[in-house]
């Protein structure tokens, strides 16, 4: 059995924002696929935030039904209905996650849990899709992460949008 990849997927702009200073994501560009079906026949779980997960249940609540959901907070608490709750240790659990069968797994966010599975090495993959907007002020795509990641640049893509796909494995 192969360990699953963990993939954190997600837009920016091009001053490294991946949300505006009251939150908003209305820039993020939705005029065609991206690339988005392909991955998500790649994967069959996503990792959330308890804030994006949250968010998403406003926008979309159906949205990635049939993946398995996986919410990672400390406030929140498991319901039949609802995602898989993981809170503590996120190391070990992500662990037992990525070495059980299944395809690969999209790291949605938000930028705690991202920066804390990335000072862990717990990220294989990053797929970046930079709009080309300057925001000038919001959340950061990397925040507090104080120790160095080397990454090997596996592919770009680029649209007739402006927008450019950077796809990096980062090394170990």
């Amino acid at each position: 059995m192969k360990k699953r990849k963990v993939i954190l997927n997600l837009c920016t702009t091009l001053d490294s924002f991946i949300e505006g200073a009251n939150g908003e994501i209305d820039w993020c560009f939705t005029d065609q696929d991206y690339g988005m079906t392909e991955f998500l026949n790649r994967i069959d779980a996503i990792f959330f935030g308890r804030k994006s997960y949250e968010q998403l249940l406003e926008m979309a609540p159906e949205a990635f039904a049939d993946k398995t959901r996986i919410v990672f907070s400390n406030t929140l608490k498991n319901t039949a209905q609802g995602p898989k709750i993981v809170s503590g240790n996120i190391e070990d659990e992500v662990n037992k996650i990525v070495n059980s069968e299944g395809k690969d797994i999209w790291l949605f966010g938000g930028a705690s849990l991202t920066t804390a599975m990335i000072k862990l090495n717990l990220v294989d993959e990053l797929m970046i899709a930079v709009h080309p907007l300057i925001l000038g002020s919001g959340k950061p795509l990397f925040e507090k992460i104080d120790i160095r990641k080397k990454l090997k640049l596996t592919d770009t893509k680029t649209y007739s949008t402006g927008l450019v796909q950077l796809f990096y494995e980062i090394e170990r």
